[in-house]
């Protein structure tokens, strides 16, 4: 099993920054790609980032991608997703996840889900 526990979600106004953080426990957190997906109200999840084992390959959503940094310190068993020119539609509540094998966008494959974090952005 691997617990994920995220944090750092909060309200910031459209154009500002957010920092998550997500701790892992549990087995070797350098054996597991992770990622960051996000479900707004009445819609479905949807895939946000992923980063593999080393931190080596990262991938992102179209419509985050040259905003969010997704990164890890696999020595603190720790995985961020950095935010920037946060806009109103990436209101959301954010999910970190892992699973093992290769970086995917598909929700169902990945094992170990965390509790969530509200991102609350205001226009």
């Amino acid at each position: 099993q691997v617990q994920l526990v995220e944090s750092g979600g909060g309200l910031v106004q459209a154009g500002g920054s957010l920092r998550l953080s997500c701790a892992a426990s549990g087995r070797t957190f350098s054996n597991y790609v992770m990622g960051w997906f996000r479900q707004a109200p009445g819609k479905e999840r949807e895939f946000v980032a992923s980063i593999s084992f080393s931190g080596s390959n990262t991938y992102y959503t179209d419509s985050v991608n040259g905003r969010f940094t997704i990164s890890r310190d696999n020595a603190k068993n720790t995985v961020y997703l950095q935010m920037n020119r946060l806009k109103p539609e990436d209101t959301a509540v954010y999910y970190c996840n892992a699973r093992p094998g290769v970086p995917t966008i598909r929700a169902e494959e990945y094992n170990y889900w965390g509790q969530g974090t509200q991102v609350t952005v205001s226009s």
